[in-house]
């Protein structure tokens, strides 16, 4: 999350969304106390904002998002993560009939503006 941005508008951070995660232990030291430079996407905080001492790297390094959505506040666009791959085509690229499916499986995960109204395309009102 530290250098995601979104691809169509350039803003920086997007806000994710985790459905599914993986977790995974290693067994390493950590030789800095915060391994972000700019944006911690575990605190959901830029770094300057962050009290330096709660800050926990290694629980943030032992997820892996495995199922999620990424969403561009600015331009209103979102990405999913599928099977640990943040998908973040241009509108062009996008499969449509593999993104709708996405929307309608976590549907009751994801927030209802994203649903309604998120780009390239969204759910039809009910």
């Amino acid at each position: 999350m530290d250098i995601l941005a979104c691809p169509i508008c350039k803003n920086f951070p997007i806000q994710l969304y985790v459905f599914h995660e993986n977790k995974y232990t290693y067994n390493m030291s950590l030789d800095k106390k915060i391994l972000c430079e700019e944006y911690c996407g575990l605190n959901a905080k830029f770094i300057r904002d962050l009290d330096i001492q709660s800050v926990n790297c290694r629980s943030c390094l032992e997820r892996e998002v495995d199922e999620g959505l990424l969403f561009c506040g600015k331009c209103g666009r979102w990405y999913p993560i599928i099977e640990e791959i943040p998908h973040m085509l241009p509108d062009d690229l996008r499969n449509r009939d593999e993104d709708l499916s996405f929307l309608r499986k976590y549907s009751s995960m994801i927030p209802e503006d994203i649903l309604k109204r998120g780009l390239p395309w969204s759910l039809p009102s009910k």
